[in-house]
This record gives structure tokens, sequence and C-alpha cells, in this order.
């Protein structure tokens, strides 16, 4: 099932100049990490502050992007460069969640939105990275299968601030777009598990 990850090749691709101009400034694939993570939590204090200004979503889909940007920069550094570690591995995950949660956390704070409804999806976010991870326990690699895992989830939450914050998109409709995201979610955890059991049960074989 098609995943906006599949187009990760080509992005890294466009940021890979940039790469090598902070391996020469010697910073690190953790820093990094940790600033995308430090970032996505200012942002979302800063629009959920000011939820009642609706422009201000405008901002999200410009930090999504350049949040995805870090995220697929740490990942060169690591591999290209020699950094990987356990301690980044960590940082890696749990950082991830962090700012999916704080960045999501921020439509709580729209009146017409269902809370509940908001809350489920960062559970089952949190549910798609664990299953996600999981298949690393049972000989798999990571698993990264969508339809709606971080990067889409990204993609999706941007087009919805930006329609918020034009007011192109009606607040009210936003409910039944978390009952279809809250679905696609389910399917990627069960996609996510599905193929990790396949590609352990390959190897095997």
């Amino acid at each position: 099932m098609f995943s906006i990850y599949q187009l990760k090749s080509r992005f890294q691709a466009l940021l890979r100049p940039y790469v090598t101009s902070l391996y020469a400034s010697h910073i690190t694939a953790n820093q990094i990490t940790l600033t995308a993570c430090v970032g996505s939590i200012l942002v979302a204090m800063l629009v959920g502050y000011f939820a009642d200004h609706q422009w201000l979503f405008g901002l999200i889909p410009i930090w999504m992007f350049i949040r995805m940007a870090l995220n697929a920069i740490d990942g060169m550094l690591a591999r290209e460069y020699n950094q990987k570690s356990n301690l980044g591995a960590y940082l890696n995950e749990i950082c991830d969640v962090v700012s999916d949660s704080a960045l999501l956390l921020i439509f709580t704070q729209l009146k017409q939105i269902h809370v509940s409804l908001v809350i489920l999806v960062i559970l089952l976010s949190f549910l798609t990275e664990y299953a996600g991870v999981l298949g690393m326990m049972i000989g798999s690699s990571r698993r990264y299968d969508g339809p709606m895992g971080k990067s889409d989830r990204a993609f999706i939450f941007s087009i919805i601030s930006l329609g918020i914050a034009t007011s192109l998109l009606p607040v009210d409709w936003l409910n039944t777009l978390l009952w279809l995201i809250i679905f696609l979610l389910l399917i990627t955890v069960i996609n996510r598990v599905k193929k990790g059991l396949q590609e352990s049960k390959n190897k095997r074989e």
C-alpha cells in the first residue's frame, strides 16, 4: 500500500548537500534528532496557546516540512558518517512519538473538535510506531508500511492545518476526517504486523 515514505530516497538526494555541510560543521545525528523534537514541542506550545488565532495553524505545515527534513538528515548522518549508536536508536524512536503527540495535541484546543478523537489518533499513532519497531524483535526489519505512517500523518495534518489557517476547511468537518484517519491508522497497524510476520517467516525459510 502506498506511503509517502516511499519517496524518502528522492527527498534524501535533495538534502545530501546540507548533510555534507552539517557534518563538516561537526553537527551530529543526535543533535539533529533533539532539535527536531524540541522544535516540535515549541511549535505545539505556540500554536496551541493561541489556537483562537487560526492563522497560526499555518506554522504547522511549515514546521512539518522542516521536521521531515531534519528526520531525514539525522538518518543520513548516522548511516553515511558512522554516527549510528544505541543512544541514537532510542532518541530516534522516542523523539518521534513525543513530537507527534505534541503536534497532534494542538487540535484538542479547537472547540469544535471531539478531544477523545484526537487522543485516539495519538494512541494509534503510538501503536503504529510500536508495531513497526516490534518487527526487529522477531527478526524482521523496522516496518514503515502505510497507509498512515509518520510521513503520511505529517502530510495529512499539514493539509488540515493549512485548511484551518486559510479558513478553506470548515473545522466542523475535522471530526469526520479524524474518524477516517483512525481507520487508516488501524489498517497501518495491521499491515505492519502482517508484513513483519511475513518477512520474519521468509527469512527463516
